[in-house]
């Protein structure tokens, strides 16, 4: 069963399993048990959890997209579009189709209902 603890200098930690008397002795003083966590942007204000606001809901999830962004920017295009030999290669319609693909990409944060309804481009084949 797990636990949750909090400390008022060293903040929530949380064990996967219920902890023996002899560790709980060893916590640090001034550490009690408190409810687990019900997110992780939720904030411990040293009696109770607090839920997020909307605008770090809104923050959190927004990171969460331009993350997914950058990881198929660096995975997906600049393999192609910075190997010279790779692209010269490529026909004037196939690199068009890669810069295509860049820009919708970056354009993902101006999509409405970013972030919490994005669709990500199709990478060209």
């Amino acid at each position: 069963m797990e636990k949750g603890f909090y400390h008022p200098e060293r903040g929530y930690w949380q064990t996967l399993c219920e902890p023996s008397a002899e560790i709980v002795a060893s916590y640090p003083a001034g550490t009690f048990e408190v409810p687990l966590k019900p997110s992780p942007l939720h904030t411990f204000d040293g009696s109770q959890w607090v839920p997020p606001t909307d605008q770090e809901v809104y923050d959190a999830q927004a990171d969460v997209v331009r993350l997914e962004r950058d990881l198929r920017l660096a995975t997906d295009v600049d393999p192609v579009v910075s190997n010279p030999l790779r692209w010269a290669d490529m026909s004037a319609e196939k690199q068009q189709e890669w810069v295509n693909y860049r820009q919708a990409l970056l354009d993902v944060t101006q999509q409405e209902g970013f972030p919490f309804n994005v669709v990500f481009p199709t990478k060209p084949a």
